[in-house]
This record gives structure tokens, C-alpha cells and sequence, in this order.
């Protein structure tokens, strides 16, 4: 809960919030880690790239939860991606790594600057990006830049209560779980309950820390395995 203060009457209210709205619209510029880079969408110079990182997805198991694809070529993807990434809301985002090869997607959405909340979703990383310093540094960056760079109150993350991997992903980032919406949408001919997860502004610091000290290069032996988990880090 984020508290509350009482009235005259004895009433209980919401805390004053402080700062201009409506908040700022997240800029059209790359978001630069360590890492790798988080760029915005550009389809003539990433569609092939992207299709050839998602092809190594076999099974085709990362578009399950999504609301479109898989791919049958580059030019169906090329298509889709013209058609569906090209908006400010949502907007997509391309991750690259530090040779500039796209290896996945991410965007923001339902981006209110009149109450200051923004949504991470769109979420498609491939086979070349899970598990990897550079996923968990995404979300940092892209973070940063609501919370640091725009002022935002409020970073949500939505997914299919069913996807598993992606309620465990939301908990890693230090999102906490607020309940799930019972017939929320639908997709691909099914039915979609949708669990919905959030980081509050006053939440951030502490957040930032962790991601922090988590992407620091000595949290990686000599192989390249972290030393502590980033959820000991983010759990309150």
C-alpha cells in the first residue's frame, strides 16, 4: 500500500504527489548499457536480424504467450513489424548487442504521462538473449529511463497468468505481484487471465541498487556465471 494521510474530517486520503503532469513521453533515443543497447525500432535495419535471432527458437515455444506470430519468413515478419511497431504507443524498442546484432524486442506501452504509468510489455527475446547479462539489463534500462529520465510513478508489467516464465521473470525484476484479472482478454482463440505486477517510484532506489550491483562485472566469475542472484538482490 502507499499509505495514506487523514482529512479534516477525519477521512482517510491519498498522499499529496508532487511534480508537474502531465509527465514527459519517453524520447526516441537509444538507451545505452554495458551490455548492449536498447534502440528504437528501426524495420528496414533490424526486421532481418531480428527474424534470423528468432529463428533460432525452433519450437516456436517464445510465441505462445504473444499475440502474434510465429514467422514463416523475413518478409511475413517484415510485414508485421511495419504494420504493428511503427506507433508511439506501443512503442517499440530493439535490443542489440555490442556488435549492433539485434537479438529481441521489448516496448513500452499504455503510456499515460497524465498519471505518470507506463507499461513494459511486448517482451520477445530469443534463444541469443535469455539467460544472459544483457536481458537482465534491458529492464534496467529501460526502468531507468521512466523512473530517472521521465519522473514516471508507476512501471507496470502484465502477462498471461498461465506464462509461468514470465510471472517468475516480474518477480526476479523485483516487480510485485497485485492480483490477477479473471477474463481479462482474449488472443490466438483463447481465453487470457491476465496477472498484473508493478514498481512504485519509491520502490526504484532500492531496485536500482540491486540491478546495480547485480551488473557490476564482479558479479561474474571467470565463466560468466553470477555469483548471487539478482532476486536476493530486488526482494525487499
Amino acid at each position: 500500500m502507499s499509505g495514506h494521510d487523514t482529512n479534516a474530517l477525519g477521512q482517510p486520503i491519498g498522499r499529496p504527489v508532487t511534480g508537474e503532469f502531465p509527465r514527459p513521453t519517453p524520447p526516441y533515443t537509444p538507451m545505452e548499457g554495458q551490455y548492449c543497447s536498447v534502440v528504437p525500432i528501426d524495420v528496414n535495419r533490424h526486421a532481418p536480424g531480428l527474424f534470423r535471432a528468432f529463428a533460432n527458437d525452433a519450437d516456436h515455444r517464445n510465441w505462445t504467450y504473444l499475440p502474434y506470430g510465429p514467422f514463416e519468413s523475413e518478409q511475413e515478419f517484415e510485414t508485421w513489424a511495419r504494420a504493428t511497431c511503427m506507433d508511439a504507443d506501443p512503442m517499440f524498442h530493439t535490443v542489440l548487442d555490442a556488435n549492433d546484432v539485434p537479438l529481441g524486442m521489448a516496448s513500452y506501452l499504455r503510456i499515460e504521462p497524465a498519471a505518470g504509468v507506463i507499461e513494459v510489455g511486448h517482451i520477445h527475446f530469443s534463444p541469443l538473449l535469455q539467460r544472459k547479462p544483457q536481458s537482465t539489463e534491458v529492464m534496467y534500462l529501460m526502468m531507468r529511463r521512466v523512473f530517472d529520465e521521465l519522473g514516471y510513478r508507476r512501471y507496470e508489467w502484465k502477462c498471461d497468468a498461465l506464462n509461468a516464465p514470465s510471472c517468475s521473470a516480474a518477480q526476479r525484476l523485483g516487480f510485485t505481484y497485485e492480483g490477477t484479472f479473471r477474463q481479462a482478454t482474449h488472443y490466438k482463440g483463447r481465453n487470457r487471465d491476465t496477472a498484473w505486477y508493478s514498481i512504485l517510484d519509491s520502490e526504484w532506489p532500492r531496485i536500482r541498487d540491486a540491478f546495480e550491483d547485480w551488473l557490476s562485472q564482479d558479479n561474474f566469475d571467470e565463466t560468466g556465471q553470477q555469483r548471487k542472484p539478482l532476486m536476493a538482490r530486488t526482494s525487499a
